[in-house]
Order: C-alpha cells, then sequence, then structure tokens
C-alpha cells in the first residue's frame, strides 16, 4: 500500500529448459518465504498438470495451464484473466509467479504480462534456471536456449553439486557471457533465496528491448518455438507398476525421451507410499510421500521429447504392469535412485 493506493503485484516469470529445477525453486520458495503470499501460474506441457500438483498445497493459489501454449496467445487476453484471478483486491497476495514450460518461449510469456495491462500487477522479472549438467548438450542441440539466458533478469544454474569444478566454471562463464548485466548465481537443488528473486530489478527500457529482441528472433512464428517439435505422451494406469522393469525401462529409454516425471504406484507398503519420479537425460531420481487421505492410488507419467514412437514407448511402460503389488524386495532397484537431500544455502560464484 503505497499512499493509500494497492501497490501492484509483482509478477516474476520461472523458465528454463526441460527438467532444469523450475518446480524445485518454486517449492523453495514458498517454503521458505516466511510471511510472503504466493500465487502461482503453473504451465505444463501435457494434460496431467504434475507440477502443478507438486505446488497445489503450498501457494495461496495455483492456476494450472496445461495443453495449450501460453507463450503463444494471440494478444494479452490469455494471461489478463489468471493475473486478475490472483491480484484482485482483497486477496492479499504478494507476488505471482508464472511457472513457464520447459519448452515455452520466455522472452514472449515476458511480453504477455508486460502488455497485458492489468491496473493490479507489474512485471517483477524474469528468471532463467540452467541445468548445469545438462547446458551444453541442450545448447548444442537447442540455440534458442542462449536467447533465453540473454533475456534473463536472473540466471540460475542448478545442480552444481553434480558436476566437478571444472565444469561448472565453463557453465557460469558461458552463461556470463552470454547475459552480462544478469546476476548469475549456482545452486544447490534450486535452493535461491528468496528476497534475490523477489527484488530482480528490471532493465530502464525493457518493454522496448524485449520488444525489439522478440520482433528479430520468432516474433509470431510458432513454428521456431520449442514446443513445436517437443512433443508429450501420458501414460496412465491404476495397476501396480514393477520397480525392475520400471528402472530398466528408464535405464534403457531412447534418447528422444529426453524428460520424463510424474507419481508412481507400486503397492507395496500397504499402498501407503507413493513415488515422484523425475528423469532428465541420464539422470534418474525417486522421491516418497504419501497419499493423501482418499486419493485413488495409481501411476500418472508424462513423457517429453521429439521424434518419440508413441506406440513402442507406451508399450514398453504397459509391460512394466503387473496384477499383483510389488515384492518389497524388489524395491531396491528403485531406493538406489531415492535421494531427499537437504535443502542447501544458494551459492554464488
Amino acid at each position: 500500500m503505497v499512499g493509500g493506493v494497492p501497490r501492484p503485484v509483482p509478477v516474476l516469470v520461472l523458465a528454463g529448459f526441460l527438467g532444469s529445477g523450475k518446480t524445485t525453486l518454486l517449492n523453495h520458495l514458498l517454503s521458505r518465504s516466511l510471511d510472503a503470499r504466493i500465487g502461482a501460474i503453473v504451465y505444463d506441457f501435457g494434460s496431467i498438470p504434475v507440477d502443478a500438483m507438486l505446488v497445489g498445497g503450498s501457494a495461496e493459489g495455483v492456476v494450472p495451464v496445461g495443453n495449450g501454449c501460453l507463450c503463444c496467445v494471440a494478444d494479452e487476453a490469455g494471461v489478463r484473466p489468471l493475473l486478475d484471478q490472483l491480484a484482485r483486491p482483497g486477496s492479499d497476495i504478494d507476488v505471482i509467479v508464472i511457472e513457464a514450460s520447459g519448452i515455452a518461449e520466455p522472452g514472449a510469456l515476458v511480453r504477455l504480462v508486460l502488455d497485458a495491462g492489468s491496473p493490479h500487477t507489474s512485471f517483477g522479472g524474469l528468471v532463467e534456471v540452467v541445468d548445469a549438467v545438462e547446458f551444453e548438450s541442450v545448447r548444442s542441440r537447442h540455440p534458442a536456449l542462449e536467447r533465453h539466458v540473454r533475456l534473463a533478469d536472473l540466471v540460475v544454474v542448478n545442480k552444481a553439486d553434480r558436476v566437478d569444478a571444472a565444469g561448472l566454471s565453463r557453465v557460469l562463464e558461458a552463461c556470463r557471457s552470454l547475459n552480462e548485466r544478469a546476476p548469475v548465481l549456482a545452486a544447490r537443488h534450486a535452493a535461491v533465496e528468496p528476497r534475490i528473486l523477489f527484488d530482480v530489478d528490471v532493465v530502464p527500457g525493457r518493454q522496448l528491448m524485449l520488444g525489439q529482441a522478440l520482433s528479430d528472433e520468432h516474433h509470431g512464428d510458432h513454428e521456431g518455438h520449442l514446443h513445436a517439435v517437443y512433443e508429450a505422451i501420458e501414460f496412465v494406469t491404476d495397476r501396480p507398476i514393477d520397480p525392475g522393469r520400471l528402472v530398466e525401462f528408464l535405464q534403457r529409454r531412447p534418447a528422444t525421451a529426453y524428460r520424463l516425471k510424474g507419481f508412481v504406484h507400486f503397492g507395496v507398503n500397504g499402498h501407503r507410499q507413493r513415488y515422484l519420479l523425475h528423469a532428465v537425460g541420464q539422470h534418474l531420481r525417486f522421491s516418497r510421500s504419501r497419499w493423501d487421505p482418499g486419493q485413488a492410488r495409481g501411476t500418472s507419467l508424462v513423457v517429453i521429447g521429439c521424434g518419440m514412437d508413441r506406440d513402442a514407448l507406451l508399450a514398453a511402460l504397459g509391460a512394466c504392469e503387473r496384477d499383483e503389488p510389488a515384492d518389497p524386495d524388489a524395491m531396491f532397484a528403485v531406493h538406489r535412485h531415492t535421494f531427499e537431500p537437504p535443502v542447501p544455502e544458494s551459492v554464488s560464484r
């Protein structure tokens, strides 16, 4: 409240390629934001809103957006109603975070926020999350990633603990050379001090700068966006999943199936444990939680990639199903990849 007039709610755009750690960062932000009340717009690529489900219990308000392309909406009508819904007078929201899909065009999302003209919101900055492990490989396949880094107000180089010192230094220097004006932070498990994100400084004239950049590079060119190349394949079943077969599939899956995420039902431990699966490139991780009371047990997975053989992929996942719950001893294959680390402080280099 400034001079009796409600202060516009800042809108932070959180972007980054598939599996870089955007949802992990958002959850860290929600758990460490102290008294700040956060609204979230979560865009998932595919019809199963995995990321929205992961933050739904933490944010003041979550608007999942799926089965569409938020970054390609023709005008501000696609985002302004969502912003007004969260920032309406009396909502008491302090900040709104838009978590973009891993293949969205972050510059176009920023332009939508800038052009929305909502009297209740203001643009709060673009945060680009970079995967330190996969950055060089993804950059070689998708040069558009360089443009995404250039546009950012803050670059978070995540998974700094999963590369050696030389590899981390290369990624940090590459990001700094692409964007000399933005702070570049190295982080473990996407742990970033919330005040850094809330206090992102917007470069004067940013709207003009972004407008020029977007008119020069893929302005209105839907075919040039990463999501025009990538597709999402969903696999849903209420039958138990065999842990050994699933892990074998994940380790041997085709390279075209780059990203895989979702919830897995193995049917062990009296059906009490739910497993969250994240697979990015060669990295595989499970984490455990309990099913919510009354929640139907089942497996819901999203596979994201390009050039995938849908029938072969679904057949391979279907082969992981079984009629009876898995033997608890068979869970060793999963537990080898189950990692629930502590949340450390971010590291600045």
